[in-house]
């Protein structure tokens, strides 16, 4: 398979690579969303950052028009799963736990402490890694909630934000939240 994600583990831990370019450069497009507006950027025809907030300058290239629809699509409660190539920018040990992120079904949650056993690492250096993921949503470190709760988050308005998008993905995959 290609080097796509679609939360489904085959296509999951092979990214892409990054240049590191600052994704304000990139051609990007944005979106209106329940969980704020929304920007992603590409490079060389993947994926490489979703950020919060409009950005400046608008492209419709191929690659993000299919995005935009696959999250219109996502927030409008039509679609579970992603076929975006991605390309995200981070150290081996990150990469690792983004990753493993993506094996995490729609629907349900994995502790920090689980991601840590399949990644390698502790706890708090998978809570390090999920503040780092470029491409939060499309690689969903809102599903990793602490063994106590829900945990922290630091897309969007944080933990509203992550609220928002697990109670979606459980009511798409027909479950409800644990919290």
């Amino acid at each position: 398979m290609g080097t796509g994600l679609t939360f489904v583990p085959s296509q999951c831990h092979r990214f892409a690579t990054f240049s590191a370019r600052s994704a304000a450069s990139l051609p990007q497009i944005s979106l209106h969303t329940p969980v704020g507006d929304i920007t992603v950027s590409e490079e060389d025809g993947a994926i490489v950052a979703l950020d919060w907030g409009w950005g400046r300058d608008q492209a419709e290239t191929p690659l993000l028009l299919r995005a935009r629809d696959q999250l219109h699509d996502f927030f409008d409660g039509k679609r579970m799963d992603f076929d975006l190539k991605l390309a995200p920018v981070g150290t081996d040990y990150q990469r690792r736990v983004w990753a493993a992120l993506c094996d995490i079904p729609a629907g349900a949650t994995r502790t920090y402490i689980d991601i840590a056993r399949v990644a390698g690492g502790s706890a708090r250096s998978v809570g390090g890694a999920n503040g780092r993921n470029p491409i939060p949503i499309l690689i969903p470190c809102h599903r990793v909630v602490a063994t106590t709760g829900i945990g922290g988050y630091s897309g969007g308005d944080g933990l509203p934000t992550k609220l928002i998008l697990l109670d979606l993905e459980a009511r798409l995959a027909g479950s409800t939240l644990p919290f």
